[in-house]
């Protein structure tokens, strides 16, 4: 960046002294040369003929002419119709690399005093962690992570969906056909069992809908009167007013269903600052229902139930409280944006869900406005597509979700193989080999689901994830593999790679250009991913830089090289593209390995 404002700097100087123009340079857009043509920047000179007088190549020659005779970090240049291409002195780019060594920070945000509370996961505690929960973990993980890295502080949250109708599912069957079986006896995780108990509430459930419909009832009535579902809706009520044997059987299966995601979390290399439940922020949603029935913003229907007019803002009327008390979603949603600016006075909560609650969110903040809340402007909703395998989409309630721990050994097992296929494992012991297979498989798991925009429905196929070749997570791995070795090389022969040691180096080769440019480029990408909660930005930022240094890698030679500024320079560029390759998959999460 601090190249490309020099340069915009010294074209405003040049329209200025050329054609009697004035152009702020921070409104002088430079764009990266396309590869076909010689230049690492591009500047477009159609915008400026109405002004100047003269054709678009006209402008760019004498603009070109100019920078060439007065700019020092311009070398060369060409233009083709309106797009001027310079090139840059490689003095200019040996500075900016020296410079990038000997900073430790570069790329990162100065310190802001902006708060953003990134919540993510967001499980039920009816079911296990599958492979839609994986993205929002690898999504929120990531955007808080690059949030950090822009200066931010940032707080991550775990609201645990632990109450409602779909928890007294779990509870009902478990009570009618579990016959105390725990995890310990059954030998399944503790989300994995309860998860079993919500598949046979379904399961039954529609056993009885299917006999009312037989005996003549209608099917939208037989939903609402199958004997389960309304035995699930009394527990539900149950719970809400304190019945000790049923606030007891949720304590004992919530307790094993935590235990079970704490494993998965720690396998898949996530973590939290804090949790919320909604079983302790649904009170506080119901009192700030109340606070608007009194401020005449809600309003009760004849049945009792609580509603809000959101018609004024292009919504509708949405339910706030059923009319037998119980709460829905947005209550506890309202309770809970409270006590989160209450624990960390955000300027932005992020939440990370589905874009199937679009609707939901859009709901959320229109209903905190109405109540007058401070924080009500600073809701965002980061939503995400779907994840698709080649089979379709996942649907938990059949029992056909693809559950996220079996994925992640599914991935180990094929991490596993594929290495031992290409001989990648000499020399390591079983322990070495197992941590190696579990750091390429999670990676190429969470390379794959985040290198993606966030906003689009996707089609994950595991093996075509884990693939050596190609923009996946084990490529860039790999590389950085590739470039520890050649550095534990230059280490045994003693070769020094600090600036001092290639002060006079010059002749720099095209791909070595193109690898510096790729580091220069590193604030950048991670100010764009932070400004667009992209974490696609840093991921495919990681790919082109490893695609550029396994160019160089083929094209140049290290230590055949007789030179030994030029060797000295080349371990150091290699040092420089193992760091910014382990910053950027740092970002996603993602570990390196240091040998393969």
């Amino acid at each position: 960046m601090q190249l490309q404002n020099a340069i915009s700097q010294r074209i405003s100087q040049a329209l200025h002294a050329l054609f009697g123009i004035t152009v702020d340079a921070s409104q002088i857009a430079l764009q990266p040369t396309r590869k076909e043509f010689a230049g690492s920047f591009t500047f477009v000179t159609f915008p400026y003929t109405k002004q100047v007088g003269k054709g678009p190549e006209q402008i760019g020659q004498a603009l070109g002419e100019y920078l060439r005779e007065h700019a020092a970090e311009v070398k060369d240049f060409n233009v083709v119709k309106g797009f001027l291409n310079l090139e840059v002195q490689e003095s200019e780019w040996l500075r900016l690399f020296k410079g990038i060594m000997e900073d430790p920070t570069y790329g990162y945000g100065e310190p802001s005093d902006r708060n953003v509370m990134v919540e993510y996961s967001s499980p039920n505690t009816n079911k296990p962690l599958h492979l839609g929960h994986l993205r929002n973990n690898f999504l929120g993980y990531s955007v808080a992570e690059i949030l950090k890295a822009n200066g931010h502080r940032v707080m991550k949250v775990n609201l645990v969906n632990d109450r409602g109708i779909h928890i007294c599912k779990s509870m009902l069957a478990y009570e009618k056909l579990g016959h105390d079986e725990t995890p310990e006896t059954s030998g399944l995780k503790g989300d994995h069992l309860v998860g079993k108990y919500y598949v046979l509430f379904d399961r039954a459930y529609k056993e009885q809908i299917d006999a009312l419909v037989e005996q003549g009832m209608d099917k939208e009535e037989a939903k609402k009167k199958a004997p389960w579902m309304l035995e699930a809706q009394e527990m539900l009520l149950k719970w809400e007013q304190g019945d000790p044997h049923v606030v007891n059987l949720w304590k004992t299966m919530n307790t094993w269903v935590y235990a079970g995601f704490d494993e998965t979390y720690r396998t898949i290399g996530v973590d939290f600052d804090k949790y919320y439940y909604e079983s302790e922020t649904y009170t506080l949603g119901k009192a700030r229902v109340e606070e608007g029935l009194e401020k005449g913003v809600f309003f009760k229907k004849e049945n009792g139930s609580v509603w809000v007019d959101l018609t004024g803002e292009g919504l509708d009327e949405k339910l706030l409280l059923r009319a037998d008390g119980t709460s829905v979603y947005i209550t506890q949603d309202l309770g809970t944006a409270e006590l989160k600016y209450n624990d960390f006075p955000y300027d932005q909560s992020v939440y990370v869900v589905a874009d199937e609650q679009n609707y939901h969110f859009q709901v959320l903040k229109a209903t905190l406005k109405k109540l007058g809340k401070p924080y009500a402007d600073g809701i965002f909703h980061l939503s995400y597509g779907m994840v698709d395998l080649p089979s379709g989409k996942m649907k938990s309630r059949e029992g056909t979700v693809v559950d996220a721990d079996e994925l992640v050994q599914e991935m180990v097992d094929t991490a596993r193989q594929q290495t031992e296929e290409l001989g990648k494992i000499e020399g390591f012991t079983e322990e070495q080999a197992q941590e190696l297979y579990h750091t390429l498989a999670m990676g190429a798991l969470k390379y794959f689901l985040l290198k993606v925009d966030p906003k689009k429905r996707m089609l994950f196929n595991p093996q075509e994830s884990i693939d050596f070749r190609g923009n996946t997570g084990p490529f860039v791995q790999y590389t950085h593999a590739r470039i520890s070795a050649i550095l534990r090389k230059a280490g045994e022969m003693g070769i020094k790679y600090d600036p001092a040691a290639f002060e006079n180096f010059e002749n720099l080769h095209e791909a070595e250009q193109e690898v510096i440019t790729q580091l220069v480029n590193f604030p950048a990408v991670v100010k764009e991913a932070g400004n667009l909660y992209a974490p696609s930005i840093i991921a495919n930022y990681a790919y082109e830089l490893a695609k550029a240094y396994n160019r160089f890698y083929q094209e140049i030679s290290i230590f055949n090289e007789t030179d030994e500024q030029a060797r000295s320079f080349r371990i150091a560029l290699s040092a420089m593209v193992a760091r910014f390759v382990r910053e950027s998959m740092k970002l996603l999460g993602i570990q390196v390995p240091e040998r393969m």
